[in-house]
């Protein structure tokens, strides 16, 4: 297993890579990142970005998209994967927001993942990204480079990803973190064409070739 201070070696690499690494669905409030999250759900952030603009031109707060017909919103958003399923959690969303927490997005983890179709991730991503609000939020990105890297096993949860990495990251970088190694995952350590022959972090890493002995 990879050490914390061979890990931090790697997120030393890493942040030179992508010093500005950020989140890339698009968002003008902390309400329009929530339902963007909900819908980057086995969803790509490019495809979200494609759809939100009319989703949000129609319905721009949660008291607009509470009384939104589900059919309305189907429309806008049928581009994007399980179209149906996500046009009612955000409608359902909406109203939860409107009619129990007065309007606002409640700061809170727990609070956050009573809404419909908001999972730890999601709660992680908007409290850290529209609050700052320190937490990890581990997607498959964040999730294939920590197994890659054997900082834990491949057997491992995403909730167990999740507290590692909370244990070898200091709190207040685990947004930057987070981030980075998303950007890490999607556009260099790739699913399936990882840049290994290229990749300044092979010393550290078992999956792509031999471990530095150092």
């Amino acid at each position: 297993m990879l050490s914390k201070k061979r890990f931090t070696e790697v997120l030393d690499i890493i942040a030179d890579m992508f010093p500005e690494a950020h989140g890339e669905l698009t968002s003008d409030t902390p309400f329009q990142l929530l339902i963007a999250v909900i819908l980057s759900a086995q969803a790509t952030d490019k495809g979200v970005n494609k759809a939100t603009p009319a989703l949000f031109a129609a319905y721009p707060d949660s008291k607009s998209l509470a009384q939104a017909a589900v059919s309305d919103v189907e429309r806008l958003i049928k581009t994007i994967g399980l179209y149906r399923s996500k046009a009612k959690n955000i409608i359902r969303t909406a109203i939860m927001i409107e009619e129990d927490f007065g309007g606002q997005i409640p700061q809170d983890k727990a609070l956050l993942q009573t809404l419909p179709g908001v999972g730890r991730k999601t709660a992680n991503v908007v409290l850290g990204d529209a609050f700052g609000i320190p937490g990890i939020a581990v997607d498959t990105h964040v999730e294939r480079i920590s197994k890659r890297l054997q900082l834990v096993k491949q057997s491992a949860t995403v909730t167990e990803v999740e507290e590692k990495l909370m244990k070898v990251v200091p709190e207040e970088e685990w947004i930057t973190t987070h981030h980075r190694l998303i950007f890490f995952g999607r556009y260099h350590c790739t699913a399936r064409a990882p840049k290994c022959t290229a990749c300044p972090v092979l010393p550290y890493c078992h999956f792509g070739g031999k471990l530095s002995s150092k």
